[in-house]
């Protein structure tokens, strides 16, 4: 499978608006791989988009992308749905004010995200009606496994309430990648489609030291409830067997500039840390 890491951010870009920290003015200064976008990832072989962030238009211009064929989310964060509106972009002819359709997008959905997404709403009602109506996408909902080409797509939810999230597992010849972007707390690692990945791709969780102002994690702090530590997520890799780990979603709050996670992956044999642009092969 072949993928490209879009954007290697997390719910903050880097560099942060108008922040004059370390780590935003390096950014700021090289740019990427120091500058870090919202997250989104894509899968080549069935020209997958996953997630879109406020910045996808500028994180596909930038690539070598020329098609999107599908769709998905991995939950309905800002940070994630924001660029929705991607799809118009791509898909407008702004003579008539319809698609092109040969330029339609599929939105793949779980079949729970598929109502949730309706809370989405302009001016128009709710945002993926009006996608619909006007032929830049098509929908297409599932339970929990569905098949693209010759990639097998399984969506396992994070069990937290109404808070949904999904961890995906995508296989093709016999090699499989874990996407587990966010939200990622509890951890499905009873499920058997998840252990033993060619690939995981995760948030790395929270790193307790080295934190800007000197700012430690309080025990009832909210990240918490939906993050692991940096510690118990290696721990979490390590027991589901994971060949490789990728750590994306990384957040400006961390403190760590591009530099920092180059030092960190030295220590770590078979760990990285994503950059935007980043290519993968699996």
């Amino acid at each position: 499978m072949k993928w490209t890491i879009l954007g290697s951010g997390g719910c903050m870009v880097i560099p942060k608006p108008l922040c004059r920290c370390r780590v935003c003015q390096e950014a700021r200064k090289k740019g990427v791989p120091y500058a870090r976008a919202g997250p989104s990832v894509f899968l080549h072989d069935i020209n997958l988009l996953i997630d879109t962030p406020a910045e996808i238009v500028t994180l596909l211009n930038r690539s070598t992308i020329r098609r999107v064929d599908y769709l998905t989310f991995t939950h309905l964060d800002p940070d994630h749905v924001e660029g929705f509106r991607v799809v118009e972009q791509i898909a407008l002819d702004f003579r008539s004010w319809r698609a092109y359709p040969e330029k339609q997008v599929c939105l793949l959905l779980p079949e729970q995200l598929n109502a949730a997404i309706r809370d989405i709403r302009s001016q128009y009602g709710p945002v993926v009606d009006f996608y619909q109506e006007s032929g830049f996408i098509r929908l297409m909902a599932f339970q929990e496994k569905v098949q693209v080409a010759n990639v097998d797509i399984t969506a396992i939810p994070v069990d937290r309430g109404s808070k949904l999230a999904f961890i995906y597992v995508f296989e093709k010849s016999g090699r499989k990648v874990v996407y587990a972007t966010c939200d990622i707390k509890p951890f499905p690692e009873h499920r058997d489609e998840v252990q033993q990945p060619d690939l995981l791709v995760i948030q790395p969780g929270i790193f307790e030291e080295g934190l800007r102002h000197g700012f430690r994690y309080p025990a009832e702090h909210v990240s918490r409830t939906t993050l692991y530590t940096f510690e118990q997520t290696m721990d979490l890799a390590a027991r589901i067997q994971a060949k490789r780990v990728l750590f994306v979603h990384l957040e400006e709050y961390w403190n760590r500039s591009y530099d920092d996670y180059l030092a960190l992956e030295s220590k770590y044999p078979g760990v990285g840390f994503a950059y935007d642009g980043m290519p993968l092969t699996v």
